[in-house]
């Protein structure tokens, strides 16, 4: 999802979140997890006492990784001077733990339910995950999942376009200061016009990735009807300079 659209949409992350979450308590057994994440569909679960407060998360890599559990060999000599002792003690008892406690990834990263969903796309694309728990005080409120992400995306109304008498104006100025906020753009080599909402890039791209990246970034201003790329790869004298 194109991040100037999302930073576009004015929501919050209670405003999009999943409220009726599946959960689970510590003490639930491994097989029974399994079976949960059969029967439902998904592919974790928050793990929450019972007021609510949220302890860990437990996800099908961590069932896979007490599946997998490797045989219970005892490392060499030269393998025991390069182990903490407790990181190993950890890493035998969620591979061989018997209940959701054991399995889970204790404290998990976590946001508020007032963080801007710009904010909680970030977090997701940054730190590669697929949900991040939602939580106030402790307790869990609900989850966003990169589904709830796309769906605000969807549903919100497209941005108004400029009025027609400032359109090309209104345009250009909107174009030129998202250009000036990528770094990747080499802006002494590039010239952009605007004609009835018609964008059209000439001059020289250092590679197909930043033609790629004009486009999208002229495709996402908006008024824009249009777009052209008149380009070519910037001679060999051009290429040292900053």
């Amino acid at each position: 999802m194109a991040a100037s659209r999302i930073e576009e949409i004015a929501m919050r992350a209670e405003d999009i979140m999943t409220r009726e979450v599946v959960t689970v308590r510590p003490e639930t057994p491994v097989g029974e997890l399994a079976r949960l994440f059969s029967d439902r569909g998904i592919s974790g679960a928050p793990v929450v006492d019972a007021e609510g407060t949220l302890l860990g998360v437990v996800t099908e890599t961590d069932l896979m990784r007490r599946i997998a559990a490797p045989t219970d060999a005892k490392p060499g000599w030269l393998g025991g001077l390069f182990h903490d002792p407790a990181d190993l003690a950890r890493r035998y008892a969620r591979s061989h733990g018997r209940t959701a406690q054991d399995v889970m990834t204790p404290e998990p990263m976590t946001l508020g339910p007032d963080v801007p969903i710009a904010r909680v796309a970030k977090l997701l694309e940054e730190k590669d995950i697929r949900r991040v728990p939602i939580v106030a005080a402790g307790r869990l409120l609900g989850v966003v999942s990169r589904a709830d992400l796309l769906k605000a995306v969807l549903d919100a109304p497209a941005p108004e376009a400029p009025p027609e008498a400032a359109d090309d104006a209104a345009i250009r100025a909107e174009l030129a200061r998202r250009l000036r906020q990528q770094p990747w753009v080499d802006r002494h080599f590039l010239h952009a016009s605007v004609r009835h909402g018609h964008v059209t890039f000439s001059g020289f791209a250092r590679s197909p990735a930043v033609v790629q990246g004009l486009r999208a970034l002229a495709e996402g201003v908006p008024g824009v009807r249009e777009v052209s790329l008149d380009l070519a790869p910037p001679p060999p004298f051009m290429l040292g300079m900053p």
